[in-house]
């Protein structure tokens, strides 16, 4: 089995850590429009390099990706990301934090075309980002 090669100063990610807000029974997703109009959906997330914190960097991330102050929590859901591609497979942990707050008003970031209030089990059946992928296959954390 051969070595990987990783360019000097290179950032490995750590993990992918994602902010779950969820509002009776449903969750918040951001909609991603690709240059065909077809809508992916993914859970507000940020992938983290190595040396730093999950936890920090999708407290910061949270307010950015969707306009709502929110209160960051304990981890609910964990998972398995692909960080790399198809044909290289790099996979870190996913970790899904518990996220609350006062106001539900989403104001995506512009990258994003808007906005879902989905179940989990509804969720699965969309079309999911890559950002996404992993929640076909997480697990409650425990």
């Amino acid at each position: 089995m051969g070595r990987r090669r990783v360019q000097t100063g290179t950032r490995l990610p750590k993990a992918l850590a994602c902010g779950m807000l969820e509002d009776g029974g449903r969750v918040l997703f951001l909609v991603r429009r690709d240059d065909n109009a077809v809508e992916w959906i993914e859970m507000p997330c940020v992938i983290v390099p190595s040396g730093r914190s999950p936890f920090a960097d999708i407290k910061e991330a949270f307010p950015r990706l969707t306009g709502i102050d929110g209160q960051v929590h304990e981890i609910v859901l964990e998972g398995r990301y692909n960080a790399g591609s198809r044909k290289r497979r790099f996979m870190v942990p996913c970790l899904v934090f518990k996220v609350t707050a006062k106001s539900m008003r989403a104001k995506p970031a512009p990258e994003f075309s808007g906005f879902r209030w989905l179940s989990l089990e509804d969720a699965k059946d969309q079309k999911l980002g890559k950002n996404a992928a992993w929640l076909r296959s997480g697990k409650p954390a425990v």
